[in-house]
């Protein structure tokens, strides 16, 4: 098969259009490691980590919460693959009541695709 030869370079607004979307490729992050990060409590500092989250809930809802941090449950959460989320507003104050999130429902983790 021979390839096609063009005299004429390539359009510039073409080259750029290629370039923003390799640059604006989706960041993505493996289940196992986003679930290691899920169980770290606190910054060697003392404080509380915080993170954004998006999942999917049983009944088909999606849930996005913006900052969040890692709450225990009223259940063994590591059996039924569940863990807790709890909001917290900018000072890590609780905002609302923990949230249960499944495993296999979590979307996105910090802004990243989240992908087995």
């Amino acid at each position: 098969m021979r390839k096609f030869f063009c005299p004429f370079p390539p359009h510039p607004r073409h080259i750029s259009l290629l370039k923003n979307k390799i640059m604006a490729e989706i960041q993505t992050i493996r289940r196992n490691l986003a679930l290691k990060e899920y169980e770290i409590k606190e910054t060697p500092e003392g404080k509380q980590f915080s993170f954004s989250i998006k999942f999917v809930k049983k009944n088909g809802e999606l849930v996005f919460i913006p900052r969040a941090v890692a709450a225990g449950l009223p259940f063994n959460g590591k059996n039924n693959r569940m863990r807790g989320a709890i909001p917290v507003d900018n000072e890590n104050n609780a905002s609302d009541h923990v949230t249960p999130v499944h495993i296999d429902g979590i979307i996105e983790w910090n802004g990243k695709k989240i992908k087995m």
